[in-house]
């Protein structure tokens, strides 16, 4: 393991949920219904590309970029009012990685500036070299594409790098970047299939940094 990347949204914070009941309530103000299992399939997208898929499939009259804004702010507001925190786990791993001489990045498909929100906010962001965004990227989770620039940015090749993922599509994207993959199986990102990746934990402490490749 020369680097080591972190998928964001259901890794680091638990935002899924919040992602899950901001979507819902703005399709329900123009009455659309979505279940959890429609939704979680978008689960590692980015919300251009979540809100496009809605936007075609309902005819909506918006554009992806002005629902994303939206999305967002109240994303930002919601970690604030709520005081939230990295995921258990994930704070004590960082400092090992670092401890190790491990470079660090992040991978996800937020925007940047929610990706800086996020780390500044929980006073992590010393920790990485990287903030890499899905938004930059032309295409998104399960397309390799942003790991494969991560990699790059990071002059590590991709067979050295170690994934941190929750989602099937994040997983199926760090795989066929030829990465090591953790699959995380958190409870709150939906019933993920994470059957590609290369091992599955069930909290983040369960990462033994001594025993990857």
């Amino acid at each position: 393991m020369q680097a080591f990347i972190f998928d964001m949204d259901g890794v680091i914070i638990d935002s899924e949920p919040i992602h899950n009941k901001v979507v819902k309530e703005v399709l329900l103000e123009n009455n659309i219904v979505v279940d959890d299992e429609e939704f979680n399939k978008l689960i590692g997208m980015t919300s251009t590309s979540v809100f496009s898929y809605f936007i075609d499939k309902h005819h909506l009259p918006y554009t992806p970029e002005e629902m994303t804004n939206n999305h967002m702010n109240f994303f930002k507001k919601y970690i604030v009012d709520h005081n939230l925190k990295p995921i258990d786990g994930i704070c004590p791993l960082l400092e090992q990685l670092q401890k190790a001489n491990i470079p660090l990045a992040i991978a996800s498909s937020s925007p940047l500036n929610v990706i800086e929100f996020v780390v500044k906010t929980f006073n992590i962001d010393k920790y990485f070299k990287f903030l890499i965004s899905g938004e930059d990227i032309l295409h998104s989770k399960p397309a390799p594409d942003i790991y494969l620039k991560t990699a790059k940015k990071l002059q590590v090749d991709p067979k050295d790098c170690v994934v941190l993922e929750d989602s099937k599509n994040g997983s199926i994207a760090a795989k066929d970047a030829g990465m090591y993959c953790i699959g995380f199986a958190n409870p709150n990102s939906g019933n993920q299939d994470l059957s590609r990746a290369d091992i599955i934990i069930k909290q983040i402490s369960d990462i033994n940094i001594t025993q990857l490749p």
